[in-house]
């Protein structure tokens, strides 16, 4: 079984080339569109990983990132922020709201699927 990814963006283009890029990986992929379909899909699809923009309408990324972390059922799931937010100071907020690596727009959909695989690899290593 693969290995489910969540892709929340709202620019349909990016969400595409994102997708693409992980199914080649052989992720299973879903999306969102919004921060609140994104939030209700990781709650009901259970995905391994969130690859989250920040700037979203309705809920930001920040926020969806923070009610994830704040479940005790969503808790574990990776999340990789990645946003044309690219201050320090925007990097830094994604961290503590819980985000576990930030990457900064526009990014090559092959360094995201790259930085996925990276993600899922430490946390297979990881003690419990």
């Amino acid at each position: 079984m693969a290995t489910k990814v969540l892709v929340v963006e709202d620019d349909p283009a990016a969400r595409r080339l994102v997708s693409f890029a992980l199914e080649q990986e052989g992720y299973e992929v879903l999306t969102a569109s919004n921060g609140l379909e994104g939030l209700t899909k990781a709650q009901t699809e259970r995905p391994e990983i969130l690859v989250l923009d920040v700037m979203l309408p309705g809920l930001d990324g920040f926020e969806v990132c923070r009610r994830l972390r704040a479940d005790t059922e969503t808790s574990g799931v990776l999340v990789l922020m990645l946003s044309a937010k690219a201050q320090e100071s925007d990097k830094t907020t994604g961290l503590k709201m819980g985000a576990d690596d930030y990457l900064a727009k526009p990014a090559d959909p092959l360094e995201v699927a790259a930085r996925v695989k990276t993600l899922l690899q430490r946390k297979a290593a990881s003690p419990v």
